[in-house]
């Protein structure tokens, strides 16, 4: 698992391209989407996620993705759960102050966030974690959303 988070990482801006694309095709078939309810797609949507997003990422299922600001290393991750940035126990390797042999998430995420092409999103400030979410897809909010 931890292999396939680090290579999400090293390919970030790939990732990027790929995941705007898919976004873009969420929102044409939004019309679709609201007649079949969201309700009723949640547990397809959610389940496909979770799998997908698990391998790449390690995934939690948060509900509220921000792997676009943080440079595809998911914040989740972070055994503090700091959605904004390191905490100050980063350790001179770069390694969490928590779990000594685990790269630090946001080391990560700012190498990640370098190499896309919206390299300032990880300036981004990311709400705190609504616990409320948790398990539900975060595809079918951004199609809300946007």
């Amino acid at each position: 698992m931890k292999t396939l988070r680090r290579w999400s990482v090293r390919h970030a801006r790939f990732l990027e391209i790929f995941y705007n694309g898919f976004e873009a095709c969420l929102r044409t078939m939004r019309p679709l989407i609201n007649k079949i309810g969201h309700e009723r797609l949640e547990p397809a949507f959610a389940s496909t996620e979770r799998v997908i997003k698990g391998a790449l990422f390690d995934c939690k299922m948060c509900g509220q993705c921000a792997l676009t600001s943080t440079g595809m290393s998911c914040p989740m991750n972070c055994p503090k759960n700091l959605r904004n940035g390191p905490c100050g126990g980063v350790r001179a390797n770069g390694n969490c102050e928590v779990i000594a042999d685990m790269p630090c998430v946001w080391v990560e995420a700012w190498k990640g966030s370098q190499i896309m092409q919206k390299s300032e999103a990880i300036h981004t400030i990311q709400p705190a974690v609504n616990f409320q979410l948790e398990g539900q897809s975060a595809w079918l909010r951004v199609i809300k959303q946007k």
